[in-house]
This record gives structure tokens, C-alpha cells and sequence, in this order.
């Protein structure tokens, strides 16, 4: 509690996006999530990927549940996240571990002068021990504790973060809704002495709906409740890609700053197990930030798909960056009970 505390009192007062350490840490954990907006806060399924961001979904369906992800990033650089769960029935609580990566490759180390005197490699890594308990019957709660590392050349970095949130989920209606805090914490060491850095705390709130007459799931998640500004101040930029020119009198810009706010994302579910699916997100915030001015694309838009086959569950998601490319997200999913092994028992 105190460390919540401490951190709040400062968490409205951090700079806007790209100014925190450990920017890792927002990257999707799945090419499910990947595929819907790189944001899937509202869905409580079996998928033990999704507790990775929101520790509140994590229910008993998750147990013995393991999943590899891999995301092949722009400039060769590599990230992933490995998962499992298990439901502990004496407790009724359901806990997750997970582990993600991301290595930036090697580069070159220079002198002054722009001499090559070495090689070094980049890295960053995030260790997250979670638990899920269902409250009553139509509420959950859940948290996380991420334990990071991250190390560029000779600056090494460790920090400890928390995510709170709480899941109310009415299986009659097939509605969700989540409130979330994520990244409650900060550097437990710092790249260099005295100089200490926020993380990217945020609060989220999403709401998640089935159709009762179409195989269809749509989630619409707003981002950033803590700070109503996200705009990115560039003088350079005098046009907006979906809403016009933006004005100084604060017309268009206001529906520009709350739109970067939202992540919207719909999921197809085809089949009686739902064994197929296709998934599409948007996020206007990406869009806007990523898109190069006077070049039509698609960035912040993104698209995939999932399919079971036999025991494993193979999905695949593409989110558009920018004009120089994509991500190409891969996961495969099982579950030991489907096996034989390791069935739930009361």
C-alpha cells in the first residue's frame, strides 16, 4: 500500500509517451492481443496471456494453460513473452507466471570520433508472478508483480512494478468491464547515480460485449485516465489524418487528444468451440503518432487471426507501425489437461 501511494502522488505529474524508462513493458504479450489494437484489457477466456496486462481475468479455465509468443519487431529486433497458469481450488484463486523479453541486437561501440572499438548488445526483461480471485460471482480481482532488468552497454537498470485491477463480468449478458492500474512502481536501480526516471504507470478502463445474434465480440478500452493531454506537441505537423486541420483554438484537437485515448478492436468467433477466429483493432493514437505526414497508410490498424488445431491453438497477429513495416506476431497455445495431465480437481 504504501508503495501504491508514494507512486500516485507523482504518476500525474510524468511527462507524455517516450519519456519514461521501460517502454517494454506496453509491448502486446500475443499476436491475439496484437492483432486487436495491441490492447485487450476486457475478454475473460482461457488465454493466460491476457493476465500479463490485467491480472483481474485470470479465472480457473487458465489452469495448466501454456503459451509461447514471439514478435518478429521492425530493425531486426526481437520480443516475446512465455506464460502458464494454475488454479489453486483450496484458495479459489488462480496464479500465473510469466516471463518477457526483448533484445535490440548488437551494435557498434564508438569513440568520440566515431571509431569503432567494440560490439555491445542491448537487452530487457520482465519477470511477472500474478493471482486472480473471484470475489463474488460476478466479480474478480487480480495483481501482478513485474520484476524488470534491462541493460544497454555499460547501463544496467532494475525496477520493481505493480498492476491492480478489478473484472465485472456478467456471463448472461457476455459483458465485461475493467478498471486497471498498470505499472504502479518505479527503478529500484538507476542507469546512472542520482538520476531517476518514471515508468509508464497509466489507468485503464475498457468495456467488452457479445453480440447475442452474431458470432461477434467487440472491446472499446480507454487509455491514460490519469492524464486527459496525450497530444505530442509538434509544430511541424498542421494537419490531422482523420479529423482535418488542427486549429489553435482547440476545435479538432479536442476530438483528436480524445480519441488517442481509445483502442478499439472486434473478434469474429467461428465454430461451435469457437476454434476459429478473426480479429481487427485500431488505435488513433498510434496512428497519429507513427503516421508520416503527406503519406497515406494504414499504421494503427491491425489484423489477425487464431485457429485450434488438434491440442494447439496457433494465432497470428500483423499491426501496422509505420510506412517502414510491421509486426509479425506468432503464438501457440496448449493446455497439460488436454494431454491427460494435470486435471482439475476440487
Amino acid at each position: 500500500m504504501f508503495l501504491l501511494f508514494a507512486f500516485l502522488q507523482t504518476s500525474f505529474a510524468q511527462s507524455t509517451g517516450g519519456r519514461e524508462v521501460y517502454q517494454f513493458l506496453n509491448l502486446s504479450p500475443s499476436a491475439r492481443v496484437t492483432a486487436l489494437g495491441g490492447n485487450l484489457i476486457t475478454v475473460r477466456d482461457d488465454d493466460i496471456n491476457l493476465a500479463f496486462a490485467n491480472p483481474g481475468l485470470l479465472n480457473p479455465s487458465m489452469h495448466h494453460q501454456i503459451s509461447f509468443n514471439h514478435n518478429f519487431h521492425l530493425a531486426d529486433i526481437q520480443h516475446g513473452y512465455v506464460a502458464f497458469g494454475q488454479y489453486v481450488p483450496a484458495w479459489n484463486t488462480t496464479l500465473h507466471a510469466g516471463l518477457q523479453y526483448i533484445t535490440y541486437g548488437t551494435f557498434d561501440a564508438t569513440n568520440v570520433v566515431g571509431e569503432k572499438e567494440g560490439e555491445f548488445k542491448a537487452a530487457e526483461y520482465a519477470l511477472t508472478l500474478g493471482a486472480g480471485h473471484e470475489l463474488y460471482e460476478r466479480l474478480s480481482v487480480g495483481a501482478n508483480l513485474k520484476l524488470i532488468s534491462s541493460q544497454f552497454e555499460g547501463y544496467d537498470s532494475y525496477g520493481l512494478a505493480a498492476d491492480l485491477a478489478g473484472v465485472f463480468h456478467d456471463t448472461a449478458r457476455q459483458f465485461t468491464a475493467t478498471l486497471l492500474f498498470k505499472h504502479i512502481g518505479g527503478q529500484l536501480t538507476t542507469y546512472r547515480p542520482g538520476n531517476r526516471e518514471d515508468i509508464p504507470f497509466e489507468i485503464q478502463f475498457g468495456i467488452s460485449k457479445r453480440l447475442r445474434y452474431l458470432p461477434f465480440r467487440f472491446s472499446i478500452i480507454y487509455r491514460d485516465l490519469q492524464r486527459w493531454n496525450v497530444l505530442y506537441d509538434d509544430p511541424n505537423s498542421v494537419e490531422d489524418v482523420l479529423f482535418g486541420e488542427v486549429t489553435t483554438d482547440g476545435g479538432n484537437q479536442f476530438f483528436d487528444n480524445l480519441f488517442r485515448h481509445f483502442v478499439f478492436n472486434g473478434e469474429f468467433l467461428f465454430g461451435r468451440r469457437e476454434n476459429f477466429r478473426l480479429r481487427a483493432g485500431y488505435s488513433h493514437l498510434l496512428r497519429q503518432e507513427l503516421s508520416v505526414e503527406n503519406y497515406r497508410s494504414i499504421t494503427g490498424f491491425s489484423f489477425g487471426f487464431g485457429i485450434k488445431i488438434n491440442r494447439f491453438r496457433i494465432d497470428y497477429g500483423w499491426g501496422k507501425q509505420h510506412l517502414a513495416g510491421g509486426l509479425n506476431h506468432f503464438t501457440i497455445s496448449t493446455n497439460f489437461r488436454e494431454f491427460g495431465a494435470g486435471r482439475l480437481t476440487n
